[in-house]
């Protein structure tokens, strides 16, 4: 069996534990300063130690991270997944739900469109809930204040309608270019554009703002699956490992 020489295992320990290790106040002025020397010389001979010592600091990084961001999702469960007003769709009955934070000028996100629509057509068992997180500026606000508007107007299916064109629209948002979309889909644009400066369109949107800035994002897309949080833009495949490593979980 390999074993590390004195030097080596001391200057390990130090490193993966530098609080507990050793307690250097025992030590004479000279024991400190040849222990010091010794350390030194090790890793300055053994550079990798360094390098192995530094990745096994970053996977306790992120460990303690996902376990945060766990803690985040079970605080605020029912904000995530029930909220009353957030759309949803997938597969209602789902045994796992896929929550989006989504901005309408965010490229990510509209990159995420075919991602997210292919995980729950191969999948088949997932929920999907949007969230209308407006960040990136006043075009941002007037496409979820429209789709909001929409949808607390016209219903669900419009609400869908209105969600994927404006992920697709490429021109400037106004309230010319936003009408002309709503007449294309045969909404009435009249009281979906009357609406849009409602308080309920403002309190849904400050609700979903409350509830990133509770679970810590700060862009979108962000994703919560499961129990998990995801934070930027994932693949299909790399979604559908997750969702089954949480059903692993929940057995």
């Amino acid at each position: 069996m390999f074993r590390f020489a004195a030097p080596a295992l001391t200057a390990l320990t130090l490193i993966a534990h530098p609080v507990q290790a050793l307690d250097l106040s025992s030590m004479s002025e000279e024991e400190r300063a040849a222990f010091g020397n010794e350390v030194r010389a090790y890793l300055l001979e053994n550079p990798e130690i360094i390098v192995e010592a530094i990745e096994i600091l970053e996977q306790q990084q992120q460990q303690a991270a996902a376990f945060a961001d766990q803690e985040l999702v079970q605080a605020n469960a029912d904000a995530l997944f029930n909220d009353g007003y957030s759309w949803v769709g997938g597969n209602p009955d789902g045994d796992i739900t896929l929550v989006e934070f989504m901005d309408y000028r965010c490229g990510y996100c509209r990159r995420a469109v075919p991602e997210v629509a292919s995980l729950l057509a191969d999948d088949g068992n997932i929920r999907l809930v949007i969230k209308e997180l407006p960040i990136l500026g006043e075009a941002s606000v007037l496409s979820s204040r429209f789709a909001i508007a929409t949808k607390q107007v016209a219903g669900d299916d419009a609400y869908k309608q209105v969600h994927d064109a404006l992920l697709e629209f490429g021109g400037d948002v106004s309230e010319v270019t936003l009408r002309r979309l709503s007449d294309g889909l045969g909404l009435d644009s009249d009281a979906i554009l009357a609406a849009m400066d409602s308080d309920a369109v403002s309190e849904e949107i400050s609700q979903t703002r409350e509830l990133a800035q509770k679970l810590q994002i700060s862009g979108t897309p962000s994703f919560v699956l499961g129990t998990e949080m995801l934070r930027g833009y994932l693949t299909a495949d790399q979604m559908q490992q997750i969702a089954d490593g949480v059903r692993a979980e929940q057995g």
